[in-house]
């Protein structure tokens, strides 16, 4: 199984093994544009089936990530159903969740940078290229339009750091690599 499929796959379940990948493959559409946008960003024939996947995938009209954006390992989609959108300039860390409504835009030559650890809430607009570090928590309905260090909380309109205390404590399930052991 591609490394990056079985990533996601462990963000959600807590396991790599084919079961869990069958039984979240048909019950998922979120998982599904996953598992479509992983294979058709990978080599061999592995691609083809992703571009086949990726044509047919009805997801693609609530989940805006374009084919070239640059996401880490183990990233987590909750309430997919619900519309993500993201500049294909955006860099996206791994073990990051995404919540509904999020939006990663750019009306210039670069988009986010967003680093490891990351949550995301519900209603989130990063605007242009601002840098969020790693473990950082983004509160719902905030607007970044500037940087955020690691480690942080931050909220508001416009987002701003709240505190330094359980930072990434929302990410569940993290991917660390080949060991599949938890952070």
């Amino acid at each position: 199984m591609n490394e990056f499929v079985k990533s996601d796959l462990y963000r959600y379940t807590g396991k790599t093994d084919m079961l869990s990948f069958l039984k979240l493959y048909i019950s998922s559409s979120v998982f599904r544009w996953q598992v479509a946008f992983r294979l058709v960003n990978s080599m061999g024939i592995e691609k083809y089936l992703g571009i086949l996947l990726w044509r047919f995938n009805l997801s693609k009209d609530t989940i805006q990530i374009p084919r070239r954006t640059k996401v880490g390992y183990g990233l987590y989609i909750g309430h997919g159903t619900c519309g993500v959108v993201c500049n294909p300039t955006a860099i996206i860390g791994s073990n990051c969740n995404l919540s509904q409504w999020v939006t990663i835009g750019s009306n210039e030559e670069h988009s986010a940078q967003i680093g490891d650890n990351v949550y995301i809430g519900p209603g989130v607009c990063i605007v242009e290229d601002v840098k969020i570090g790693n473990n950082v928590t983004i509160g719902a309905g905030s607007v970044v339009t500037k940087d955020i260090p690691s480690n942080a909380t931050a909220a508001g309109n416009y987002a701003r750091v709240l505190n330094y205390r359980n930072p990434g404590r929302y990410i569940k399930n993290q991917w660390r690599g080949k060991d599949k052991d938890r952070i």
